[in-house]
């Protein structure tokens, strides 16, 4: 899933900076995109923080069984 939240991401970046070779000036749909881009920042940030807890919370159990047996 994260991975396709970086692939949206991109696509967006790639989105904001045609629109502006094509404009020539930062335009009202370029804050839309940039909007949608901090959208899923947010979105990926909290999905990794979520993976990272997962991953630590695993190695803690893994010690926990080690440790008793």
């Amino acid at each position: 899933m994260t991975e396709d939240l970086y692939t949206t991401k991109r696509s967006l970046e790639l989105e904001w900076q045609q629109e502006h070779l094509k404009e020539g000036r930062y335009t009202l749909h370029m804050g839309h995109i940039d909007k949608k881009i901090q959208e899923i920042v947010k979105q990926i940030i909290a999905k990794e923080f979520e993976e990272q807890t997962l991953r630590t919370k695993i190695a803690e159990a893994k010690a926990e069984v080690s440790i008793a047996t």
